[in-house]
């Protein structure tokens, strides 16, 4: 996968990913780079079927292990379908979401375990690792309030589930500081973007992409 660049925006839900995705794509192909915008779960006719499952509010009952099976299904056929043939032919790929959601979101907070889960995702993933990722770093409160339409059936669990989703992201990046990259999105829009723009370029530079 050393052809292409795999960067990843994570965090709690309402920091920001999408803005930032877009921002950072609308930066990258100004400069001529052939990049990929995709997201999580979804990104495949299959995984978005998958989606809607996942994160509609009817699906209250959906245990955490059923759960984790859908999210790394629909990984499975976005790295099978989407990221590998894109990396393979030298594309940024930016993506919203990516294992760390799993690890934090049904490990940690859903209780899985971290180990569980990263091997299940060890499958899922066929060695398709992010070159970096962007933990969007925000309370989880504050993040929900910033969620203007209706929450889906994730974003609608109870707020200490959310508590526990920011502290397992910031854990992560703990233990990964080399390729993990906590931002503060607390900032404004431009701060952020300045933020991440500026790590990226330095990946991309040492890459050997101009």
């Amino acid at each position: 996968m050393n052809k292409g660049i795999f960067i990843v925006l994570d965090g709690p839900d309402g920091c920001g990913k999408t803005t930032q995705a877009e921002l950072l794509c609308a930066f990258l192909k100004a400069r001529n780079c052939d990049v990929l915008h995709i997201r999580e779960p979804g990104g495949t006719r299959i995984g978005e079927k998958m989606r809607d499952i996942l994160l509609s509010p009817e699906h209250a009952e959906m245990a955490v292990t059923a759960e984790l099976f859908l999210y790394m299904a629909s990984r499975a056929q976005l790295v099978e379908e989407v990221i590998k043939p894109a990396l393979l032919t030298g594309k940024i790929v930016i993506s919203e979401r990516f294992l760390s959601s799993s690890i934090v979101y049904q490990g940690i907070a859903g209780g899985l375990g971290k180990k569980n889960v990263e091997d299940a995702g060890r499958l899922a993933c066929q060695g398709v690792k992010p070159d970096v990722i962007f933990i969007l770093d925000i309370a989880a409160r504050e993040g929900l309030v910033r969620i203007k339409r209706g929450l889906d059936r994730m974003e609608s669990k109870q707020l200490t589930f959310h508590e526990q989703v920011r502290r397992g992201f910031l854990s992560l990046a703990k233990e990964s500081p080399r390729n993990v990259k906590v931002i503060d999105s607390s900032g404004s829009i431009e701060q952020i973007h300045l933020q991440i723009r500026q790590f990226a370029g330095k990946l991309i530079c040492r890459k050997g992409r101009k």
